[in-house]
């Protein structure tokens, strides 16, 4: 309920109680008592006043954000396709630019190279003793991977592709997972949402507040404890994790 509904109410429960009692309002016939006559007795009822604007509180750094400032970093981009900018690409086309700027790290066929993160490959590895995580076998979303590189590749060089650059290199990705068959198929705005990864139905909503209410308790449970006083088994300063005074890094 918003305050001048709040002030409304409290106005009409304020009347209703005075005519109860037999009182008048100002600016208004006084209440009649019983056998029809009027103490004459009035009360002028008035609505508080709307409270004061909190003022901006300003901490002497900085100044207030404009918004194309905003939109600078108002990049993110959705399951549902929320966020994705303008553009049009194709495997084909992400092909030269993926190893141009891509491959160094990732491979041409997004196999890594060294210590870098796989891309492609891991299909029905996840339930093995050695699962290789990768857009195909893992990831839920396409939504991820166009995020991702729009705001932080290539490494070294963020946010200097285009929109058909970005496009073309997440279509030439999908092409190596074999979620895109076609070379020649459109990755655009429009086509996006369409796509859907082969791991999406295994990851689902946060369910804790239903599947651990049963451990959220106000008292929690203080029977069947261990015995005896807490026992200190080690020290920090035993490993020599802890700085001596004097020989802690220095701070400028």
């Amino acid at each position: 309920m918003s305050r001048s509904r709040e002030v409304m109410v409290e106005i009409l429960v304020a009347l209703a109680l005075l005519a109860g009692a037999g009182i008048g309002v100002a600016g208004a016939e006084s209440a009649p008592k019983p056998g029809g006559k009027s103490d004459g007795k009035t009360v002028a009822v008035t609505a508080p006043a709307p409270a004061a604007k909190a003022a901006p509180v300003h901490y002497g750094i900085g100044r207030e954000a404009k918004p194309e400032e905003i939109a600078g970093w108002d990049i993110d981009i959705r399951p549902d396709g929320q966020g994705l900018p303008k553009g049009r690409g194709t495997a084909r086309d992400g092909e030269d630019i993926f190893v141009a700027k891509c491959a160094a790290c990732h491979g041409e066929f997004g196999e890594s190279t060294g210590r870098w993160p796989v891309l492609a490959g891991g299909a029905g590895s996840l339930a093995s003793h050695d699962p290789v995580k990768t857009i195909g076998s893992y990831w839920p979303y396409a939504s991820t991977v166009i995020d991702y590189i729009r705001r932080a590749m290539p490494f070294g060089d963020a946010q200097s592709l285009t929109n058909d650059e970005l496009y073309a290199i997440t279509a030439y990705l999908l092409f190596l997972n074999d979620v895109i068959t076609d070379r020649e198929f459109v990755l655009s705005d429009e086509t996006f949402p369409t796509i859907r990864l082969s791991n999406e139905a295994n990851f689902f909503n946060d369910d804790r507040e239903a599947s651990e209410k049963a451990f959220w308790k106000k008292t929690p449970c203080m029977t069947a404890c261990a015995s005896g006083e807490p026992k200190i088994v080690g020290r920090a300063r035993a490993i020599d994790v802890t700085p001596e005074d004097g020989k802690g890094p220095q701070v400028e």
